[in-house]
């Protein structure tokens, strides 16, 4: 398995991020992938997936070269591709963008040589492939991703904000064991990554980043030694990664009326009142008195994180939820 070794002061420091490049990159993985991890991935992949392949039969080259990149035999994704964030401020898509667009031909070509397996056919190694792959990603982000870039940022914050109150709860293994697949705390300093055969590396003194994006992907990416930086991109977490297409049960709506049933499935994942209402598109008000009436009714409970209040479900709630999911006995 693959593995780094972080001291304290590392893992201490450690902050979560948001990139509009990742989400567009995590989105085009979807794509080429073509299957859903869940009912509202596939109305979006039902809106979009037409296009993005009548585009790629436009450009053969293009198409060849993504399919090289994304390492379907190695599963090992070009380096290229996944620049690290900053870790600064907030670039823009096309600030981030322009460090794929930069890349020397000669690495993008050695880049591809690991993710693809083996050398890189001559007819791909071309001194146009990042603008090639900069232009793919830049096609998915207009016609697909930046319509509703203010949405996924608020989902990919809500992430951030539920994974510190996980944080606050229960340290670093309860915030990492479930943030993405294969990856978990093993004690000692060392957090497991993945499951593939690669030697470990020794972060320490590192600046490490979480990127959440709403996808079912994820990826890590690093860059050394000066500046030192490791990133981790990871799916949201629970119904955050389907939001706005999470499932609400027909007799829990029934029971506590659509609004504020999606309220109560929302909150598996600990969430304030600010994300609710960009996750539910209900108003504050309308919002606030319906975590009032949870509250009452002790389906829910709060707690402070920082300088947010975080929502979640009791077991009171966990166990109303699971029972009216299951329908008629």
């Amino acid at each position: 398995m693959g593995w780094w070794l972080i001291n304290a002061d590392t893992l201490a420091g450690g902050r979560f991020v948001v990139s509009a490049l990742a989400e567009t990159t995590a989105c085009m993985k979807v794509l080429d992938r073509g299957d859903a991890a869940h009912p509202g991935e596939r109305a979006w992949l039902d809106a979009h997936l037409d296009a993005y392949r009548r585009m790629l039969r436009q450009e053969p080259i293009t198409a060849a070269l993504l399919k090289a990149a994304l390492g379907a035999k190695t599963r090992w994704i070009a380096d290229f591709l996944t620049p690290p964030h900053p870790g600064v401020g907030s670039p823009t898509f096309h600030g981030e963008l322009a460090t794929v667009r930069r890349t020397p031909p000669e690495r993008a070509h050695a880049d591809l040589d690991v993710s693809l397996g083996h050398p890189l056919p001559a007819e791909l190694r071309r001194p146009d492939v990042p603008e090639r792959i900069a232009g793919l990603l830049e096609w998915v982000w207009t016609h697909i991703v930046e319509r509703d870039w203010e949405r996924r940022r608020r989902v990919i914050e809500a992430d951030a904000v539920a994974r510190a109150g996980q944080l606050s709860q229960g340290g670093w293994a309860a915030a990492l064991d479930d943030m993405r697949p294969g990856m978990r705390w093993l004690g000692d300093g060392r957090l497991q990554i993945n499951v593939h055969d690669f030697p470990p590396r020794d972060i320490s003194g590192a600046r490490l980043l979480f990127v959440p994006v709403t996808p079912r992907a994820g990826w890590v990416a690093w860059e050394e030694p000066d500046p030192n930086r490791y990133v981790i991109v990871h799916p949201c977490s629970g119904p955050l990664a389907g939001a706005g297409g999470a499932e609400v049960p027909e007799a829990l709506e029934r029971l506590l009326g659509a609004a504020r049933a999606s309220v109560l499935v929302l909150l598996a994942t600990p969430l304030s009142t600010t994300h609710l209402v960009a996750l539910t598109g209900q108003g504050l008000g309308s919002v606030g008195r319906h975590l009032r009436v949870l509250l009452d009714a002790r389906l829910i409970d709060r707690r402070r994180a920082g300088r947010s209040v975080l929502y979640y479900r009791t077991s009171v709630g966990d166990a109303l939820v699971k029972a009216q999911a299951g329908g008629p006995g």
